[in-house]
């Protein structure tokens, strides 16, 4: 190498010089558009404005929207608790599903507990036989530690109305004689 020879990159010339120019010259322009854009609107009186380009404004698809206000809100978890008890048929199977409804779930993180009420005492005990595996299958679903325990009702008693025997306002047997 002779010393009147540089070592680097070659100068950029011809078509490279060209696009370098155009490409400042784009940005440029974009930049004084930009500008008077703002203070068009500036002018106006408003503030930003509907435009061509897609914003944060801009209408949303439902399932998207319901899916941001979730995201938003910290609801993950009771919907997915939601979404559960709407599949509880395919969850349980069909005889259990018959037999026993989810009511609700407690999110409180001491007792992530969900609530099954059962219309009979046998289904019942059949569904606090098999709750262990149905934690696990729900938590599976839902994500580790989401459910950990299930409380089975049993039946509720008969509605209390007022019979042949019992006047309105009464507190049972020992209230006759008053």
């Amino acid at each position: 190498m002779s010393e009147n020879e540089a070592v680097g990159p070659p100068e950029p010339s011809g078509v490279d010089l060209a696009r370098v120019a155009l490409r400042a010259a784009k940005e440029q322009a974009r930049a004084r558009g930009a500008a008077a854009q703002e203070k068009r609107q500036a002018t106006r009186g408003g503030g930003l404005r509907s435009g061509a380009r897609a914003d944060g404004r801009d209408p949303l698809p439902l399932g998207s929207a319901i899916n941001r206000l979730i995201t938003e809100r910290g609801w993950e978890t009771p919907a997915a608790v939601g979404g559960v008890m709407g599949r509880w048929p395919q969850i349980v199977g069909e005889d259990l599903a018959k037999h026993c409804v989810p009511l609700r779930y407690d999110e409180d993180p001491d007792e992530r507990a969900l609530t099954v009420q059962c219309d009979s005492t046998a289904w019942a005990t059949q569904l606090r036989l098999l709750a262990p595996r149905l934690v696990a299958r729900l938590n599976e679903d839902l994500g580790q530690g989401t459910v950990r325990l299930i409380k089975v009702l049993g039946p509720g008693g008969p509605a209390r109305r007022y019979g042949a025997l019992r006047a309105p306002g009464s507190t049972g047997p020992g209230d006759t004689y008053g």
